[in-house]
């Protein structure tokens, strides 16, 4: 896998990826009482691949998003993208692992051509960058002209009822859960913290658009604190 030095401000966060990758999947499904399998599936649907096509899959982790795209779509050409490398070398130790290439990369500056891909996805990245606005710049750049831009993350929960019991669950249950199973409570606490300090989806959407994306759409999940993006490269 190419090397691409991550910005000096992303050093910390990328070494607590490379802290938690032997039981990133374990934690993801217990968080999200497994619900997290069905969002990857609407990721997939949502991106539009063609059969044969080109998907790029960025903070690809450990492959999730990347593996449901080849499962899904037949001849799909996975290129899995992130800055945890030993993210990335659980990923590639995956069955169906070795079919995807995997490549080292900063988000905010992606080493690869103008409009080389069908469809650009993401899994929890946006919280992670310092320029959001640029990120969906450079998707936008690299995916073709009527190609769709799918970012799923997570989002302030809501002002509704469930609100005390969801910030309950993230400030309390979940770094305990990152302690007990992956050894990581603080890892876990910046997790649930980057959660609530999150933009709301209307907000992630107007920064789509400001990128230059159309007909920008969402969905939310769990109780308002996943979200689905979906927005499109203009054809002209």
């Amino acid at each position: 896998m190419p090397s691409v030095t991550a910005p000096p401000v992303n050093r910390d966060v990328q070494a607590m990826f490379d802290r938690i990758a032997g039981r990133y999947r374990l934690m993801n499904a217990l968080m999200t009482f497994g619900h997290d399998r069905s969002w990857r599936r609407a990721v997939v649907q949502a991106a539009a691949l063609p059969a044969g096509g080109r998907l790029l899959d960025l903070a690809s982790g450990t492959g999730d998003i990347a593996l449901e795209a080849l499962r899904q779509v037949a001849g799909t050409r996975v290129t899995a993208a992130d800055f945890s490398l030993e993210m990335m070398r659980v990923g590639r130790r995956r069955p169906g692992g070795a079919r995807i290439t995997w490549c080292a990369a900063d988000a905010l500056s992606l080493p690869f051509a103008d409009a080389g891909f069908d469809a650009v996805t993401s899994g929890y990245l946006l919280r992670n960058v310092t320029d959001r606005v640029s990120a969906f710049r450079e998707q936008r750049r690299v995916v073709k002209p009527g190609g769709r831009v799918v970012c799923l993350d997570t989002s302030p929960p809501p002002a509704t009822p469930l609100r005390p019991l969801v910030r309950l669950y993230l400030r309390r249950v979940i770094p305990l859960l990152g302690r007990m199973i992956a050894g990581e409570r603080s890892a876990y606490a910046y997790l649930s913290a980057s959660t609530e300090g999150f933009k709301q989806p209307d907000e992630l959407a107007g920064m789509m658009r400001e990128a230059g994306l159309v007909e920008v759409r969402y969905r939310r999940f769990m109780a308002g604190t996943i979200a689905l993006h979906i927005g499109i490269r203009p054809t002209q």
